[in-house]
């Protein structure tokens, strides 16, 4: 079964006044929606777009497996853990909230601030906060994400290429930039697809596409 959720169905959330806009896959905050809490590990896909100064200031995290991709311009992030770091486009966040902590998240730059950021349950509640950074991640190395039982793969498409979507129990298919077909949908940039029960599935570009690809095992 394949589920594409299009760009223009996201939730619009954030404060625009402050230079926040934010796009929601999954309910999130005030937004609920009882059919669409999560699928499998991922509870959120969230788009987001800060003005140069805009960021959100520090707030807690529990029991989450954050995940953070820069499209472009660079991400401030500072946690109660002692982790301050810049992050480019490229680069994969990794902060696992575990038992508890707390960040900030800003665009400190003189550009806009493009990044996806996408939140996973853990298999096991608790233990200590940890954080991880991988700079220029290849296509050829996925981020495996054990504590959610995931594998998140990075995929840079040029026109016409193929690439395999994983035989997994439940995909999850971002496209970022560009565009991408599967089967008989086109997919475009913030279009998304759930796939759970299919084999022998390929993406093929629509042009230079950039996707992410999480396998999950439950």
């Amino acid at each position: 079964m394949i589920s594409v959720q299009r760009a223009d169905d996201r939730y619009t959330g954030g404060d625009e006044a402050a230079g926040i806009l934010s796009r929601h896959a999954f309910s999130f905050g005030s937004f609920y929606d009882p059919d669409n809490l999560r699928f499998g590990a991922i509870l959120a896909c969230n788009e987001e777009r800060l003005a140069p100064g805009a960021g959100f200031d520090e707030h807690p995290h529990s029991h989450t497996e954050i995940v953070t991709w820069v499209v472009e311009g660079e991400l401030t992030h500072r946690d109660s853990a002692g982790h301050a770091t810049v992050v480019r486009a490229g680069d994969v966040q990794h902060l696992s909230a575990a038992a508890g902590v707390r960040h900030v998240e800003r665009n400190d730059g003189d550009v806009p601030l493009t990044f996806v950021q996408m939140w996973l349950s853990p298999l096991s509640p608790g233990g200590e906060p940890s954080y991880t950074i991988v700079s220029g991640i290849a296509d050829s190395t996925p981020y495996a994400l054990p504590e959610a039982g995931a594998m998140l793969h990075v995929r840079r498409l040029t026109s016409g290429e193929r690439t395999a979507v994983p035989d997994a129990a439940w995909v999850y298919v971002h496209v970022v930039a560009g565009g991408v077909w599967i089967g008989d949908e086109e997919l475009e940039p913030g279009d998304a697809a759930r796939i759970t029960g299919e084999e022998g599935l390929e993406l093929v570009a629509a042009g230079a596409a950039e996707v992410l690809i999480w396998e999950l095992s439950a």
